[in-house]
């Protein structure tokens, strides 16, 4: 017999298992789109504990809409390596640039990183850092809901290793260490995609101890530019992050 409550038991016994499992993390990644998720995807292949809090309903931020709601992506060559890495389908176009499918690369990049060991933990917002000793030592999460509606409802805590800003333009996780004065952010620059680029990938680093920026939150932090809907510098921001904190974490 299909009763109700047998339902209800099975999804918040499942979810509450893996959210006691998910408070000591080795990487905690705020932000599941492409660099947060290609982050994610990088380390749990090399078997870092890794968990993705995203505050929308859905995975793969920016990645959806293409341009203007014309759902394809541009990857150029140097990047390349990584639609291949995830089996995502892509036609050349000219000068060294390809073109991808929007729905295919979101939908493909969240379910190998699942299936890497991932764990996703949507309509979940960051609202402040957990700093110890001058280091982030862990994130501090409640309900999008709960944020959007300014509820006051205490929190939960989630202590990780590492932290990593992947929350693209506006680099939230880091406006909890501006608003203390611990951090400055210029934001990102105008549109120029080659620049844009070039600096995503050079500006992903540990900017705090304990805390990685990656994707536009890399260049909003460096006052960088902006580059629209080329994804490349996204995907290698993503790794590069991720193979920085493997490095650290052995």
């Amino acid at each position: 017999m299909l009763r109700e409550i047998e339902i209800s038991r099975a999804i918040i016994e499942a979810y509450t298992a893996e959210l006691l499992e998910s408070l000591s993390l080795d990487v905690a990644i705020v932000g599941a789109g492409p660099s947060g998720m290609v982050a994610g995807y990088y380390l749990a292949k090399n078997g870092a504990k890794v968990v993705i809090f995203e505050k929308k309903l859905s995975t793969g931020g920016g990645i959806w809409g293409g341009a203007m709601g014309f759902n394809k992506i541009v990857v150029q060559e140097e990047a390349r390596e990584i639609l291949d890495e995830f089996g995502i389908n892509y036609r050349p176009f000219k000068n060294g640039l390809y073109v991808a499918d929007a729905i295919e690369t979101a939908t493909t990049i969240a379910s190998r990183a699942v299936k890497t060991g991932v764990r996703f933990f949507n309509m979940v917002e960051v609202e402040d850092l957990v700093l110890k000793e001058n280091r982030v030592a862990g994130i501090v999460i409640n309900w999008t809901p709960v944020m959007m509606t300014g509820l006051h409802v205490d929190p939960l805590t989630v202590e990780a290793r590492f932290v990593v800003d992947s929350t693209g333009h506006g680099a939230q996780v880091t406006q909890h260490l501006v608003r203390r004065g611990l951090l400055q952010v210029p934001g990102e620059g105008p549109m120029w995609a080659e620049r844009g680029e070039e600096l995503t990938v050079k500006h992903t680093k540990e900017i705090f101890p304990g805390l990685y920026v990656t994707g536009m939150a890399a260049n909003a932090i460096a006052g960088a530019p902006r580059m629209g809907p080329i994804f490349g510098g996204m995907f290698l921001s993503g790794r590069k992050a991720a193979l920085e904190i493997l490095e650290k974490l052995r």
